[in-house]
């Protein structure tokens, strides 16, 4: 038996990760395999491309993407820019557009402001600084890394309590760009705030959700088509970690993962 009972309710190989900003409190699972990660690539990308920011190579309000967006736009999904590559849906900032190619937008942009390749940039700036080295990533900024469970803990803990940027930066990227925005949450419908910060989704008060009922408003994290989460609540002081071998589900994981985090918080305090 696993830590959380509904653990053992996944029938086919799943890993998770759970620690406070000072300790590992529970691992399950191979935290050590090697699972894609799909769309938790995105908040992975997201702290290179903030990093850049800190740094001074990039600003969050340059113009990047269609006419009217900004670095700012594309991290938080309201640039205007389809889910795929295609035709822009509307000017930036009028609906949180969940997309993939902002992603690719922005990866493009950091590449020509830092002079080199964004593959390379986030290996120098986050990967290797993180020690996290089971993590392959030579592709799309939106769902090309893979790697361990314990390095999507690392980069949740990076998220937790920053280092490779300022506690400034850091809060301001958990921290809602442009309110109000409605939209679709992938795999979990419409939503009438549909609250992002920069890279990194918001739970807020959304339903349903993959997160637990009783986390707090403030966690903030992703989730990814490969049934892969990182979810960090700051008011709890915990990280939690899944990965897993069977893509997202709506009837699997979009069942089990709520309570599973429910199962997580109660264990230890949240």
């Amino acid at each position: 038996m696993g830590s959380y009972p509904t653990l053992d309710r996944f029938d086919f190989p799943v890993a998770l990760a759970v620690s406070s900003a000072h300790e590992v409190l529970s691992d399950d699972g191979d935290v050590e395999r090697v699972f894609a990660w799909k769309s938790v690539t995105k908040p992975l990308a997201a702290l290179a491309a903030l990093v850049a920011v800190d740094q001074g190579k990039v600003s969050l309000d340059d113009p990047a993407g269609p006419e009217g967006s900004t670095v700012r736009h594309l991290l938080a999904h309201a640039s205007g820019l389809p889910f795929e590559a295609g035709a822009v849906l509307q000017r930036p900032g009028l609906r949180r557009v969940y997309s993939n190619q902002g992603f690719e937008v922005l990866g493009e942009h950091v590449a020509a402001a830092v002079g080199m390749s964004f593959a390379r940039w986030t290996r120098e700036a986050v990967l290797e600084p993180l020690e996290m080295t089971s993590v392959v990533f030579d592709g799309s900024p939106a769902h090309a890394a893979s790697g361990s469970t314990y390095d999507v803990l690392a980069l949740g803990l990076e998220m937790l309590t920053p280092t490779l940027i300022s506690a400034e930066l850091g809060e301001t990227a958990r921290t809602v760009a442009f309110p109000g925005l409605s939209g679709v949450l992938p795999g979990f419908g419409r939503q009438e705030h549909n609250d992002w910060g920069l890279g990194y989704e918001i739970r807020d008060h959304k339903s349903p959700h993959w997160t637990a009922a009783s986390n707090s408003p403030a966690t903030f994290g992703h989730f990814g088509q490969s049934g892969s989460f990182v979810w960090v609540d700051p008011e709890a002081g915990l990280v939690a970690a899944f990965l897993g071998a069977r893509s997202f589900r709506s009837e699997i994981h979009g069942v089990l993962w709520p309570v599973l985090n429910e199962e997580v918080l109660t264990a230890h305090g949240g």
